[in-house]
């Protein structure tokens, strides 16, 4: 969870316990007012514990305030909107998480990524994008919707192929080597991106595994223009629009670009990549 997500739980929770200090009702006898544990009003008041809409109006009726119903169900959506907890978006399947961050690219003129761990969905064959989404299925234990989200992934893919939009995406070198599916599927992906290395609208940068890097390589995000970062963990992902956060981000793509190679030099370490998955 990020600090800016703590601190907004926090502000929350502070707001609350006012609006029950100004009933003068203690914390047990405002939870009977709701009937809840008195531990649910103490969770929510020192921010240990996020409310939902329910909650807040429920609250403010509570505190005999109605009219500040609104406002904090507000304050919850700026809080949530930074983290968007993969529970709550895979609650109807991955294909809608698709095509919400087919609607970001569509807006953005120039897109950054950095990845460590596997290809980007931008790059990904159908294949091993299928292995990819079956594997997150399986953890979060969402809906099985995975061949409408191979498709929405392999439709967003067309854009790379439009002019007035660029790509700069920039992967380490143990991204090529995780297995994240068969041997075949991983050489067929491998193929994939040598053949994407001679668009115009993309630039594949490789940081190789032995490059001295400026900064220790974090999870994966993408940069859209200078307006959003979107950063992805196991629990959730998180929606940096805010300038300094994004700005944030930046620094970092950008320091570890400049360990990055690309051309002939990331062909070769592609050419790697594939020849090892011919050895036992």
């Amino acid at each position: 969870m990020s600090t800016d997500y703590q601190q907004g739980r926090a502000a929350l929770g502070a707001r609350l316990r006012e609006l029950r200090a100004a009933t003068s009702l203690t914390g047990r006898a405002f939870a009977d007012r709701l009937d809840w544990p008195q531990s649910k009003v103490s969770k929510l008041e020192t921010g240990r514990q996020t409310a939902t809409a329910a909650d807040l109006r429920a609250w403010a009726d509570a505190a005999d305030r109605p009219d500040v119903a609104d406002d904090l169900v507000a304050q919850l959506g700026a809080l949530e909107s930074r983290q968007r907890t993969w529970r709550r978006q895979l609650a109807a399947g991955h294909r809608p998480v698709q095509d919400a961050l087919t609607v970001e690219y569509e807006r953005s003129a120039l897109l950054r990524a950095w990845q460590n761990h596997m290809v980007v969905g931008m790059l990904q064959t159908a294949d091993y994008a299928r292995a990819v989404f079956h594997a997150y299925a399986e953890l979060h234990q969402s809906v099985r919707d995975i061949d409408d989200a191979v498709r929405a992934r392999m439709r967003r893919q067309s854009l790379m192929y439009e002019s007035g939009r660029t790509f700069h995406i920039v992967m380490w070198e143990a991204a090529l080597h995780t297995r994240v599916a068969e041997r075949r599927v991983m050489a067929g992906q491998l193929d994939r991106l040598v053949g994407t290395i001679g668009l115009d609208t993309v630039r594949l940068g490789i940081v190789p595994l032995g490059a001295a890097v400026r900064i220790p390589p974090g999870p994966g995000f993408w940069l859209y223009d200078e307006r959003l970062a979107i950063v992805e963990d196991w629990h959730a992902e998180l929606w940096l629009d805010d300038a300094d956060s994004v700005a944030v981000y930046g620094r970092v793509w950008g320091l570890l670009q400049q360990a990055a190679v690309y051309g002939p030099a990331a062909h070769r370490l592609i050419a790697r990549a594939r020849a090892q998955l011919d050895t036992p």
